[in-house]
């Protein structure tokens, strides 16, 4: 494990006397630099194991491993070859011995007694480049991390945008059926509700680059949790087939992000529709006995594959549909977003799945009132675009 700063350049010096490695490190040391010592080839190696170095300066002569032979072992390491290596040696100068040093990978040779300014000098030079490098690493990682968040407001409003607008054409095909009989206000009321979630949920693909960067915070207000699932129950099941059932036990009020908590409901809701046992009762039951925290349970008929468990809540997975059943195209967003947002809530989402029962449960508990209410409380929501 690396226990270096972000800030620290490493420079590893190898030699055999301490007295050596002592004045080298008084040399180089500073602010921002650290001089990692190594007493031998064998320690040196290991020490490559733990951190990341700018340049390495290796005593030629040394008892069991040399420099030469170091230097040969650091450059087979496919995470150590591009370290750059100089020797240093208290041997009169040899031509043959310097050749020897450039041909193992050496981008230096010096002798000793160092001048300590010309040592300082070429050692600087490596830890600027390193500090380029590491910027441009950084700055690499950053524009893909862009790049991956372009990608997501795609596919969160391709995938989070069909609801609404399922619910929107069902309503259109059952006006057009009705033929001259006047139009239901409730199915009005519904095609103007979906219309506005639609208009809501692309404003909040705006909202996480505000989340990115600390500036969103939740619409934390006082709802009705149970009155929330009944709306969403509605739009998902316009023609009330029965099938999507709502019950719900003591106060269900709590502090929440309204639009981010119908998402989160809509979400789990479309997920049991499209990957339970078709035409099976979906239960959603709300309960609110406890005085600190409300228990949400979305339940359905059929089990989650074993294997597809760990990787539920990462986005970009494939669906999770049983293997007897027909895979479903999907982009895989839903249940990251809803872990994200429940987490945003400060609160958890666990799966039970009952083999046994052929059933699966997605139980979300929710603080009636997050802890904090401060813009940083939506860290966690952060993760959305942070986590792969």
């Amino acid at each position: 494990m690396n226990t270096d700063t972000e800030l620290d350049v490493n420079v590893l010096v190898v030699d055999d006397l301490v007295q050596n490695l002592l004045a080298m490190e008084a040399l180089l040391a500073r602010p921002g630099v650290r001089v990692i010592k190594a007493a031998s080839g064998v320690e040196a190696l290991e020490l490559l194991l733990l951190h990341e170095v700018a340049v390495a300066l290796l005593d030629v002569h040394m008892p069991e491993m040399d420099g030469f032979e170091l230097a040969e072992l650091i450059r087979g390491r496919d995470s150590t070859r591009h370290i750059p290596l100089m020797f240093v040696t208290a041997a009169a100068a040899d031509q043959q011995r310097q050749f020897q040093g450039y041909e193992y990978g050496a981008v230096d040779f010096l002798h000793k007694p160092v001048e300590s300014h010309v040592l300082l000098s070429k050692v600087n030079v490596f830890i600027d480049l390193y500090r380029q490098q590491r910027q441009i690493r950084l700055q690499n990682a950053r524009l893909s991390e862009t790049l991956q968040l372009n990608e997501m407001f795609v596919a969160v409003l391709a995938h989070d945008l069909r609801v609404p607008l399922t619910a929107m054409s069902l309503g259109v095909r059952l006006l057009r059926d009705a033929g001259h009989v006047p139009p239901a206000p409730a199915l009005l009321d519904r095609l103007e509700g979906s219309t506005s979630r639609m208009a809501r949920m692309i404003d909040q693909l705006l909202d996480l680059s505000r989340i990115r960067s600390g500036q969103l915070t939740l619409a934390l207000r006082s709802h009705d949790l149970a009155s929330a699932a009944q709306q969403a129950v509605q739009e998902l099941d316009p023609g009330d087939t029965g099938r999507l059932v709502v019950s719900s036990l003591g106060d269900t009020n709590a502090r929440i992000d309204l639009d981010r908590w119908q998402q989160v409901l809509t979400n789990l809701l479309g997920n049991a529709m499209t990957h339970g046992q078709p035409g099976s009762p979906i239960k959603v039951t709300l309960d609110g006995r406890s005085a600190h925290m409300i228990t949400l349970e979305v339940s359905n008929r059929g089990t989650i594959p074993a294997d597809k468990l760990p990787e539920l809540f990462q986005p970009f997975k494939p669906c999770l549909d049983a293997p007897a059943k027909p895979r479903a195209k999907g982009l895989g967003l839903g249940l990251y977003i809803v872990h994200q947002f429940v987490r945003a809530h400060e609160g958890t989402i666990d799966v039970n799945v009952s083999e046994a029962e052929d059933t699966t449960a997605f139980v979300v508990r929710l603080p009636r009132a997050p802890v904090s209410e401060r813009p940083d409380a939506l860290s966690a929501a952060a993760q959305l675009v942070r986590q792969p």
